[in-house]
């Protein structure tokens, strides 16, 4: 019965699945019906269930559900795919994605690849975006797959940055542009961001960046350098630098993918670039702004995969997650999330409405920007430019029926009104503040022109956060600290007795930094009598400091001197993110 030749694609795009493998003699009637009243009970796809039962095999499966939305069967290993095709593809875009190509069309712009999954459409839209072609995809087996990538990319084959920038110094047709400075007009800007080796060194650094768990990707050009930099755990670090010549073609490389104007060199423009890497959607965030020596991009790593959208996994201690699973399940006030600029704010609140995120609660967020997309959140850009601010957006909410409300930033009085009038109106209100620490948040609300008393009635509690660096656990030691090192903690060697201290001694894993990773320090000062009885007073912020200790608040150094104690991170972190309190 498996004997039986293919039939056209024609024949069997859109049918349903029994019927395809029907038709390609792989099954029977019968035992399509068998399958179909086992499905009735015990449901699940009914390929599955085929494969359960023994009639047909995960492969065939796979080649009906491909020819289901047209896609042709092809057999890798029977054909040669001639070296310029192979090219086309970088190895590491290859075995990211595990595809092949097997033909281009140059006229077109089709590039034809051979894939083992026919639920991997993903691959083919990033194709489209990484390497600019129209894709045409077939199916094949995963050993096919497996055994062609052996074949056409080896690991020996798996170029580095370094060879790549080496090919792109070389290059003729980009050299012609070197010393050209602005004098480059449209065409020519299209022939620079459509260079092969353009696309391909671009392509490393996105994947590499991604696969290092780098934040933000720099490309900057100087008078009389172009560099590229990561940002991996909060701290930039250098890569190869390419040849300043290219540093336009970069640009307008990064600017089709992202669909920006390449002609706008002026003006500063925003994007952003969709992809998935092995599995995980990757938003990228693309920044271009002009300088004195050629448009400088940074781009900013939003891994969906790779986010921590769970108050479990935050830092939170045992005490501190019991006070904010408390806090995040009252009825109205307003909670304040409080930090410098790249302190995980956004991070715990997210977390925080991950945890709230169930089918009987409306949330809305007004954000600048969104920075991840959540199922089950109605979430909202700010647009200044158009007169949409987070005040605006506030107003519009109170009339959406929410039950919680994400409010990014309180930047100015308009903003804090409504949210505390929110509040008053029954609905739980999250927000940020740029302030030091979790006292200051109320003399800088006061400063902007809130009311003591409508405070003393809304605000709930205040979080203030620091992100410090997870020592890597594959090469962590112990050590004994110096005095001078303690003192910078404030501590004597008496005040550390029988108190353990280790460091990261650097290894390839945590590329030699000994550090792997991050995690938050937390200050929470929840609201009590006492303390609304000081802010109606208009105490000071040291004031109001020392009763939130007295009350049980654990300061940022203290939670800093916690973590070091455990082995979590290092005593040049904590100094680093945190200060004595001079109480």
């Amino acid at each position: 019965m498996s004997d039986r030749p293919m039939p056209p694609i024609s024949q069997l795009k859109g049918r349903p699945l029994g019927r395809i493998l029907i038709k390609m003699g792989r099954i029977t009637r019968t035992q399509v019906q068998e399958a179909l009243e086992v499905q009735s009970k015990k449901h699940g796809p009914i390929g599955q269930i085929l494969v359960e039962m023994g009639y047909v095999t995960e492969a065939e499966v796979q080649l009906a559900l491909a020819a289901q939305v047209g896609m042709e069967p092809v057999t890798v290993s029977k054909i040669d795919v001639p070296a310029e095709i192979i090219a086309l593809v970088p190895a590491q875009v290859a075995q990211t994605y595990k595809i092949i190509p097997i033909d281009f069309d140059p006229t077109s712009k089709l590039l034809t690849i051979a894939l083992d999954n026919p639920a991997n459409f993903q691959a083919t839209d990033d194709l489209k975006t990484l390497m600019g072609f129209n894709i045409k995809a077939c199916i094949s087996t995963s050993e096919d797959i497996s055994a062609a990538l052996a074949r056409y990319y080896p690991e020996e084959k798996v170029e580095s940055i370094t060879q790549l920038i080496d090919e792109l110094t070389s290059d003729e047709d980009l050299s012609k542009f070197e010393g050209r400075g602005e004098s480059i007009d449209l065409e020519e800007l299209k022939e620079m961001a459509d260079s092969n080796p353009v696309k391909k060194l671009l392509n490393l650094v996105l994947l590499q960046a991604i696969k290092d768990k780098a934040s933000d990707i720099h490309f900057e050009p100087f008078e009389n350098e172009y560099r590229m930099r990561y940002r991996i755990d909060g701290v930039l670090y250098d890569m190869t630098p390419p040849p300043k010549h290219i540093a336009m073609a970069v640009a307008s490389r990064i600017k089709v993918m992202a669909n920006l104007n390449i002609a706008e060199r002026r003006l500063p423009q925003d994007g952003r670039i969709e992809l998935t890497v092995g599995g995980n959607p990757v938003d990228l965030r693309v920044s271009v702004l002009p300088t004195m020596f050629g448009e400088s991009v940074v781009m900013r790593v939003l891994d969906r995969g790779n986010v921590m959208l769970d108050l479990t996994r935050i830092g939170l201690r045992d005490d501190e997650l019991a006070i904010v699973n408390q806090l995040i399940r009252k009825p109205n006030g307003i909670l304040i999330n409080t930090g410098p600029t790249g302190s995980g704010k956004t991070t715990t609140l997210y977390a925080a409405l991950n945890e709230l995120n169930e089918i009987d609660t409306k949330i809305l967020t007004a954000e600048d920007p969104v920075e991840y997309d959540i199922d089950g959140l109605c979430q909202c850009q700010v647009n200044a430019e158009i007169g949409l601010t987070f005040a605006r957006l506030l107003r519009s909410f109170l009339r959406q029926d929410p039950d919680v409300i994400l409010v990014g930033e309180i930047r100015d009085l308009e903003t804090a009104q409504i949210a505390v009038q929110a509040s008053l109106t029954g609905h739980l209100v999250f927000t940020t503040l740029h302030t030091n620490d979790a006292p200051s948040s109320i003399a800088r609300l006061v400063d902007l022109g809130v009311e003591p008393f409508l405070l003393t009635a809304t605000l709930e509690a205040v979080i203030a956060q620091r992100l410090v660096r997870r020592i890597c656990q594959n090469c962590k030691e112990e050590f004994h600290p110096t005095e001078e090192m303690l003192m910078e903690l404030g501590l004597t060697p008496d005040d550390v007795q029988g108190k353990s201290f280790a460091y990261g001694k650097g290894c390839d894993y945590c590329q030699n930094t000994g550090y792997k990773g991050r995690m938050g320090l937390f200050e929470t000062m929840v609201m009590n009598e006492d303390l609304r009885e000081l802010v109606m007073q208009n105490a000071s912020t040291n004031v109001l400091r020392n009763m939130a200790i007295k009350n049980g608040m654990r300061l940022l150094r203290e939670s800093g001197l916690l973590a070091i104690y455990e082995g979590a991170t290092t005593i040049e972190e904590v100094v680093k993110e945190t200060v004595i309190d001079m109480l």
